[in-house]
């Protein structure tokens, strides 16, 4: 944690104060406070010391994209220097989201999609992917990427498979709603009954993995129910799971397709299929890179890093008298 960050914070414009709705904090001009402070000459790069991230790993960032072009200049802007590539998978947008992709970042690889579905989009990413690593981000600027810095971390250190999550310390949303946080909890709880894990967050995309992990997942699904279908075969598969806290943003542009409840209903399904149809594979049916580890199930919230984003991000986030308070929508 960074201890002055109080001090650090003195001076920066926030905009608009932050204000409650539903039991969310919220503050019209998040993005704008994170644009300040990653620019702030007082405040440390995040993950930017040599050695946090090796130079063997290569990373590629996978963004399905539908009509995203006022959301991807704050999103390309906030890619790290150390990811390698960069895929747009774009389905059939209306707008100028592939030509602001190209202008703001000449070497993205953009893959056209003509089929619906988040999960089809993201095979057809990671079906492009060339990095040793890959990281899945969504493109509305509700997940930072100068956070995939923590994701790449753990699968250095002997993890397979690491996973977001809002309600470890740390981490938090600006967007999730009471009836929603009420149905992840239990969604959660359920899955974690059934596949003996310790999951906090079920109903969070931000996922990053070991390419090698791709031949053990055998990744099916066509919709946004993938990412319960690759959180669920990985504890299932026996990976090396880690979780790391981050922060959930308000879109910038635009309206989400989020459903609560039809939405909660696919993930449920997906769950249940997952637990009796699908079989996981072997031991001896592994990617060799993958079986250097010991492959006792065990799912680890990662520590503390070095740089912690939450400490600088969590107090400009709020208002001043309520700095001393837990970040914005931390859970113990």
């Amino acid at each position: 944690m960074l201890g002055d960050s109080d001090q650090t914070m003195t001076g920066l414009s926030v905009g608009a104060a932050a204000t409650t709705a539903g039991g969310i904090v919220k503050n019209p001009n998040c993005h704008e406070v994170v644009r300040q402070l990653s620019i702030s000459p007082q405040l440390p790069a995040l993950f930017s010391e040599p050695g946090l991230l090796s130079a063997q790993a290569s990373i590629s960032v996978v963004i399905p994209t539908l009509n995203e072009e006022k959301n991807l200049p704050w999103v390309l802007r906030r890619m790290p220097a150390y990811v390698d590539e960069v895929i747009i998978v774009d389905g059939r947008s209306q707008d100028k989201t592939v030509e602001v992709a190209k202008a703001l970042r000449p070497d993205v690889v953009v893959v056209n999609e003509t089929r619906k579905g988040k999960g089809v989009a993201l095979r057809a990413g990671f079906a492009a992917a060339t990095g040793d690593i890959i990281v899945m981000l969504d493109a509305d600027g509700s997940m930072d990427p100068q956070e995939i810095g923590w994701f790449v971390a753990p699968l250095q250190h002997d993890f397979d498979f690491v996973k977001g999550s809002r309600h470890v310390t740390g981490g938090g949303s600006e967007d999730l709603t009471r009836l929603r946080k009420a149905g992840n909890r239990a969604l959660t709880g359920l899955a974690n009954a059934v596949l003996h894990s310790n999951y906090s967050d079920l109903c969070y995309g931000y996922i990053a993995f070991r390419r090698e992990c791709l031949e053990v997942l055998e990744l099916q699904s066509d919709g946004f129910e993938i990412e319960t279908e690759l959180i669920v075969r990985a504890a299932r598969a026996g990976l090396r799971i880690a979780e790391v806290p981050s922060l959930e943003l308000d879109r910038i542009s635009g309206a989400s397709n989020l459903q609560t409840f039809r939405d909660g209903w696919r993930v449920l399904h997906t769950l249940a299929r997952e637990c009796t149809l699908w079989e996981a594979p072997t031991a001896g049916a592994r990617p060799e890179a993958l079986r250097r580890v010991k492959y006792t199930y065990s799912n680890v919230r990662f520590p503390r890093l070095p740089v912690d984003p939450h400490s600088v991000l969590a107090p400009a986030m709020k208002p001043q008298e309520a700095l001393v308070a837990a970040a914005v929508g931390q859970h113990a």
